[in-house]
């Protein structure tokens, strides 16, 4: 596999698949920040996946483009969205992924679309989510918003997931790939807690219920066996027991960094 990139989901895509699926590209390279309003950062990204669409039409490639299944795409919903279901992205990132899912879908290259929610996993970048909340509970002192919730998936089940699409030469679908479990960040920081043996001083923002749900019945459909080893009750203790040594270390290395 070409993989484009070298942050989280490109390193852990290279650790997984080395030199298989030799005839497939991967883009994991685009606007790191749901956030992000620079034009500038999203137009790198689409002159990004223009090139390489090219590069895949005049080979023969297939292209794996990875888009997003948060609030940026979905927005905040009742029921489980599935892909086909019309959207109305309400952020720039979201209406700029789903821009780029046409030009993917239009581009007559054999491709495949994942939206994928919250990974988390070795080699995520210390500035989300998950490595900073463990960050700020071991300093004491956490911002919890009220109501928020975050659909964590374990990047492995990921990986098992996109081996098992590209395997089977599954192409031209979109699918998202989600826990299907949003996880309460109040629950979230209580494990974490639980597990470090610590007590943080909570800043409560307040604000409604915050949930996004992507539905998972097209992955299933396609990958029966996806997360099958671990119940939804059970998924965020599993997910911290295997990565919150991991991000409590890098917690520490970065305490202990020179400062310039």
């Amino acid at each position: 596999m070409r993989i484009i990139g070298d942050g989280f989901l490109a390193r852990n895509l290279t650790d997984a698949f080395g030199d298989r699926f030799p005839g497939v590209t991967a883009i994991a390279s685009g606007v790191s920040s749901t956030a992000t309003t620079a034009p500038a950062e999203y137009d790198r990204e689409a002159g990004l996946l223009y090139e390489v669409l090219d590069e895949c039409r005049s080979a023969g490639r297939r292209l794996l483009f990875l888009s997003t299944a948060s609030f940026s795409l979905y927005g905040f919903t009742d029921d489980a969205v599935s892909e086909s279901g019309p959207l109305r992205p309400p952020t720039t990132y979201g209406r700029h992924k789903l821009a780029l899912e046409t030009v993917v879908r239009s581009s007559g290259v054999e491709h495949l679309i994942l939206r994928v929610s919250h990974a988390v996993g070795r080699h995520q970048r210390p500035h989300q989510l998950l490595p900073t909340l463990v960050r700020h509970i071991a300093e004491g002192r956490v911002t919890v918003h009220q109501g928020a919730h975050r659909d964590l998936l374990d990047v492995r089940d990921l990986v098992h997931a996109v081996d098992r699409l590209l395997t089977d030469g599954v192409c031209g679908e979109v699918v998202n790939v989600a826990s299907g479990v949003p996880q309460p960040v109040e629950s979230i920081v209580t494990a974490i807690e639980d597990r470090l043996g610590v007590r943080a001083h909570r800043v409560h923002r307040p604000g409604p219920a915050a949930v996004t749900r992507a539905s998972v019945e097209r992955l299933r459909r396609l990958v029966p066996d996806f997360r099958a080893a671990t119940a939804d009750e059970d998924y965020l203790g599993a997910l911290l027991d295997s990565y919150l040594p991991y991000y409590t270390a890098q917690s520490r290395d970065r305490a202990v960094l020179p400062s310039r």
